[in-house]
């Protein structure tokens, strides 16, 4: 029992239990000793729960699993959104609506996990929980704002767990873990009883060793509750089903350096191009081609619509509680700040720079199939490189290479996944980055299953 998610998928584990193999509470009992012990090195998990309630009969019977402090509540705990200000009230009247889901398809809830606070930063070290360690080395960040989840999921304590993404958040510890991390496209599921996050760039989904988990638990909660803003369009069979079958012959663009921007570390641009050739011999078309986009209007609409939404929800869940010198990091204090003083013309505008960029995005997939290029724009990420106590303009200097290629799926609400397809010299894990037009989850799924067979990676874990 001690390797049993070193060697099982959640789906396995579930199978297990379902032919009677291997019992409920025996699976718990394991998870909650190696989620205890793990705990103990990479400070991925806030809180454990001893409630979880008998498991329902569905695809995942009886599989622990483990929620991010942000953009989802369980029913009589906390969720602090990694901050001080929000440690231990309110305490959510009810599950939100993927959460609900999550249970119905089986899931065990047992804890949750670390995340910077309020999700701002791309790393997981908020002053309240302190600092969640790489288990692929300690001296090395997991990434964020899904931390915890992806460190627990890479020191296979757990199979999967779950992950929420507003400018790369799922996708960019997936790369640092080396874990399959894919954000939906905007709408795919619901954030019930929330309308939208950052203006419709937050989405929520997992972390996990296996494509078949990832399309599997997408099945389980995808779809709209009554009342949403936004619904992805229906797909055409099963995210599983979708694992299953050929991709067939892709257009896939690849480019070397992300819009904008300064080029990358040769390293980078190394696996990128030999991801480009396992394409081609996987049957793909090829060729090098950019969209054309203002990343630098982008990037200030991103920023703006950040503050603004900091305060706001600052002001909405402390419900008039005035937040006191040291219930709050000095840049989440700065960008509430800012975000007061946001005006309506500058929000709107900002939304504006979404939507044509996500024109302009959608123009540029009439012609190819898949974006290709690394996940984010650094090999690896040192603890202390992305700071919440210095000035904001340090914080979006270090925050830059982070979201160079993942905050425009955000903008723009199209759907993207990281794929653990490259490694370092010296063994860390490099995420591969895909992106597909509105709607596309069923063709990265089959895309990434064929990475999945011809170059596996679960075997690959921090010793």
């Amino acid at each position: 029992m001690d390797d049993l998610f070193a060697t099982h998928d959640a789906l396995a584990v579930a199978d297990l239990i379902r032919t009677r193999k291997l019992g409920a509470k025996e699976v718990l009992d394991a998870a909650m000793a190696s989620l205890h012990k793990a705990n103990e090195q990479l400070n991925a998990i806030t809180d454990f729960y001893d409630d979880a309630p008998r498991p329902a009969d569905g695809p995942f019977h009886g599989v622990p699993y483990v929620i991010k402090q942000l953009m989802a509540d369980c029913a009589g705990h906390p969720t602090t959104l990694g901050s001080k200000l929000f440690g231990r009230t309110p305490v959510a009247a009810a599950d939100s609506a993927a959460v609900a889901r999550m249970r119905r398809a089986g899931l065990r809830i047992v804890g949750r996990t670390n995340t910077s606070e309020f999700g701002l930063a791309p790393t997981t070290e908020p002053a309240f929980g302190g600092p969640t360690i790489n288990p692929w080395r300690a001296d090395l960040s997991p990434g964020g704002s899904s931390g915890g989840s992806a460190a627990i999921v890479a020191a296979r304590a757990l199979p999967m767990a779950h992950a929420t993404d507003g400018g790369g958040s799922i996708r960019i510890p997936a790369s640092l873990c080396g874990l399959f991390g894919l954000k939906p496209s905007r709408g795919r599921i619901s954030l019930a009883p929330i309308g939208e996050t950052l203006a419709g760039a937050g989405a929520q989904h997992c972390v996990s060793i296996s494509v078949r988990d990832s399309a599997a638990l997408l099945d389980a909660v995808a779809g709209g509750e009554p009342g949403d803003p936004y619904r992805a369009p229906p797909a055409e069979g099963t995210f599983l089903d979708a694992t299953k079958r050929a991709p067939g012959k892709l257009r896939v663009a690849f480019m070397r350096q992300p819009v904008g921007q300064g080029s990358l570390d040769p390293v980078l641009v190394g696996a990128i191009e030999r991801t480009a050739r396992l394409l081609e011999e996987l049957g793909h078309h090829v060729e090098e081609a950019s969209p054309d986009y203002d990343a630098a209007a982008l990037d200030a609409a991103f920023w703006r619509i950040m503050c603004a939404n900091t305060w706001t929800n600052i002001q909405l869940r402390a419900a008039g509680r005035v937040p006191g010198p040291g219930d709050l990091e000095p840049v989440t204090r700065l960008y509430a700040e800012r975000g007061r003083a946001v005006t309506a013309d500058d929000y709107i505008r900002s939304v504006q720079t979404f939507h044509r960029t996500g024109r302009q995005l959608g123009v540029f997939f009439e012609r190819c199939d898949v974006l290709l290029s690394t996940t984010i724009a650094r090999t690896s990420l040192p603890l202390g490189t992305v700071r919440m106590d210095g000035s904001a303009e340090q914080f979006e200097q270090a925050v830059a290479p982070m979201t160079a290629f993942t905050a425009v799926c955000n903008a723009t609400g199209v759907p993207a996944m990281s794929v653990p397809l490259e490694w370092t010299a010296d063994g860390l894990p490099i995420g591969l980055h895909f992106v597909g037009r509105f709607g596309a989850e069923e063709m990265l799924y089959a895309l990434a299953a064929q990475f999945e067979q011809a170059r596996p990676w679960s075997h690959r874990r921090p010793r």
